[in-house]
């Protein structure tokens, strides 16, 4: 009987934007802890410092952030669309995501700059840059949106530019670089020039 209502009302049209809160806050905290899971513990175990125990305090810190982050962001943006919309007579407006979204952003990601909100507003920068470059094809009309690949040249030029400008900084202007890629570029270019016998040109880094 009680499951019975509980689905009906889940169900009910006149409760799906609110639901719909709650069901975004629970898909960002489930893809949160998904995506940063493993990436905490490949980074743990690469550049990670002190015993396992702290190693695994670690992981279990950053994903719970991620998670957490992901899951109040989501809800936050759905709620000021649901807002926005109910001060429009219920019709939503153009213009509503890049408010809500803006005002969330800044809420959720930009009120903390701990790594994790670092690492998550990076990776959304890199995809808006690519989002600029030319599309191969179009997406017919009436068709489900779809992604579509950037065009080859486009893409070539992109990835050119961007490999010489970071190598270029990477040399004249490390400060600039973001943590986590500057160890990892230390580690490539700067731990490779570093041996002085067969155990440490092979074996071990250092």
């Amino acid at each position: 009987m009680v499951l019975d209502t509980l689905n009906a009302l889940a169900a009910s049209p006149a409760l799906h934007d609110y639901l719909a809160v709650i069901k975004g806050a629970r898909n960002g905290a489930v893809y949160g802890a998904k995506i940063r899971f493993p990436h905490a513990v490949v980074m743990a175990i690469l550049f990670g410092r002190g015993d396992w125990q702290a190693r695994i305090r670690q992981i279990f810190r950053a994903t719970k952030t991620h998670a957490l982050n992901l899951a109040k962001y989501v809800a936050l943006y759905k709620t000021l669309l649901l807002l926005q919309k109910k001060s429009h007579g219920g019709k939503p407006k153009t213009g509503d995501p890049f408010i809500a979204g803006t005002i969330a952003g800044f809420a959720i990601f930009g009120s903390d700059r701990s790594a994790v909100n670092e690492q998550v507003v990076l990776y959304i920068t890199a995809r808006l840059v690519a989002a600029i470059l030319p599309r191969e094809g179009t997406v017919p009309a009436g068709a489900p949106p779809k992604p579509l690949p950037p065009t080859y040249d486009s893409f070539a030029f992109l990835a050119a530019a961007t490999w010489g400008v970071v190598m270029w900084l990477f040399q004249s202007h490390p400060e600039r670089i973001q943590p986590g890629m500057f160890n990892s570029m230390t580690y490539l270019y700067k731990d490779s020039d570093v041996f002085n016998d067969l155990r440490t040109l092979i074996w071990h880094n250092k």
